[in-house]
């Protein structure tokens, strides 16, 4: 399951960073910002270390309170250190800014959009089931070949399926959250006053699972008929690919004298091939059919 469902109306750009911006959500939840200061680039930084003692020691000498000789030794002890320093530093300031970045990036994004994603962990374990449910009926589709092939309405199904999961996901997380609450209150106990009120307010929680999984259900359903498509699909290309050797094969038989035993099968072939040309329209036709039912 991804760990951000973002809405697909964002920008894709926008959307693949708020993808990988867990870590930056979950710090953002507990109070974290990112600082004002940005670290100094590898570069910056050096350049910074080594102009301050090359100044401080060449205001000492102007002032005559060092000779010249003993400020070159002491700017060539400290550059020594200063040069070995860097090697092993580059590369981690290098990481620490890209991090640093990234994590204000992700953090201006997650502002902008907030209400357009949903973290995965925000699912209690019953709604994580339904979207993870929805997600492989989506992953069966979208994968399929006879999709990539353009036999089911493969640009409706790249608008469409995306649209479903965020959606699910969205409903999923309003439902654990309230879900939480209630859980919460009716768990301190109940007077019968109370109870009275809380019932009907638990019949909607149940009556709008049982909706997200008539959502999901759905969604299995067309996966389901795509999956026997896409077996009737490749069943197909398998009896065109022998059938395109079936003259090998009866000028084997021809030369062999075994005419007799193996001519049958070869009909039988040419039969099934038919058979599985119409299985397969049939099973584009039902794929398409819940399709249009799924998405009106």
């Amino acid at each position: 399951m991804a760990d951000v469902i973002v809405d697909p109306g964002v920008p894709p750009q926008d959307a693949q960073v708020l993808r990988k911006s867990r870590r930056v959500l979950i710090k953002m939840r507990q109070g974290w910002a990112p600082k004002l200061w940005r670290p100094s680039s590898g570069l910056h930084y050096w350049m910074l270390a080594a102009f301050g003692p090359a100044a401080s020691f060449g205001l000492l000498l102007s002032l005559g309170l060092m000779s010249p000789g003993l400020a070159v030794l002491l700017l060539a002890l400290l550059g020594i250190p200063l040069v070995m320093l860097r090697l092993g530093r580059d590369d981690q300031s290098t990481d620490e800014a890209d991090e640093y970045a990234f994590e204000r990036q992700a953090f201006a994004q997650l502002r902008w959009y907030e209400g357009r994603y949903v973290l995965a962990d925000d699912l209690d374990e019953p709604a994580a089931r339904l979207l993870a449910r929805a997600q492989r009926a989506i992953a069966t589709v979208s994968g399929s070949r006879i999709n990539a092939e353009g036999l089911l309405d493969d640009v409706r199904n790249a608008v469409m399926l995306p649209a479903q999961e965020w959606e699910i996901a969205r409903l999923l997380a309003k439902l654990s959250a309230l879900r939480a609450q209630h859980t919460e209150v009716i768990s301190l106990g109940l007077t019968p006053d109370v109870a009275a009120v809380a019932e009907p307010l638990t019949q909607a929680l149940n009556s709008s699972e049982a909706a997200v999984l008539a959502r999901v259900e759905a969604l299995e359903r067309y996966a389901g008929n795509v999956a026997d498509a896409e077996r009737a699909y490749l069943a197909h290309h398998q009896i065109e690919e022998l059938r395109s050797h079936v003259h090998q094969y009866e000028e084997l038989v021809a030369e062999t004298g075994a005419d007799a035993f193996t001519v049958p099968e070869l009909e039988r072939l040419a039969a099934d091939a038919g058979q599985l040309e119409q299985a397969l329209r049939r099973s584009v036709s039902s794929a398409r059919e819940t399709m249009r039912r799924l998405f009106p």
